[in-house]
């Protein structure tokens, strides 16, 4: 298998590999997301005219991921455990990239990362808070989505509900 270049829909980062992959490595979109940059044109996808309903769930959303991006980051550090710290760190990252694609729906030029979040050295109750913030931030971008006029912010929303509910169960397991 010859290796090649695969584009998400969602966030626009590249990925090379040989085959797609399952997920997109940055912002954990499902495969039905990722195709091959040959057959793709982004161009469009971060041009969207935004309605008043969509620019206010759009500019919520870019705060919910700035927010756990930044308690994910607080945690990683903290928890004892090294399954916390790989858990924690990678969830940061994953929301980070949420944030940069909301960034570019709103044509910023940059993220105010702050302010920083708190959390504790208690890997279960940092699991516990992680757990309630992707609860909200699922249930909101399903409300989201299903008010979204602009179809490329539906298609986002839609997407990040999916990734959104995979970090639910990776702390639903832990809390067992």
């Amino acid at each position: 298998m010859a290796v090649g270049v695969w584009v998400c829909k969602i966030c626009g980062e590249a990925y090379i590999g040989k085959g797609k992959p399952s997920r997109c490595p940055f912002c954990g979109a499902y495969d039905k997301y990722i195709v091959d940059s040959k057959k793709y044109d982004d161009t469009g996808d971060w041009d969207v005219e935004l309605n008043d309903v969509d620019k206010a769930n759009v500019e919520k959303a870019l705060g919910v991921e700035i927010s756990n991006n930044l308690f994910y980051k607080c945690a990683s550090k903290k928890v004892k455990e090294i399954d916390g710290q790989k858990l924690f760190k990678i969830l940061a990252k994953v929301e980070g990239e949420h944030a940069s694609v909301w960034k570019k729906i709103l044509k910023l030029d940059e993220i105010k990362w702050e302010p920083p979040e708190t959390c504790v050295d208690d890997y279960k109750a940092d699991l516990e808070d992680s757990h309630a913030r992707e609860d909200r931030a699922i249930k909101f971008y399903g409300e989201a989505a299903k008010a979204a006029k602009t179809p490329r912010v539906k298609e986002i929303f839609e997407a990040f509900v999916e990734v959104e509910t995979d970090h639910l169960k990776l702390s639903e397991v832990r809390l067992k």
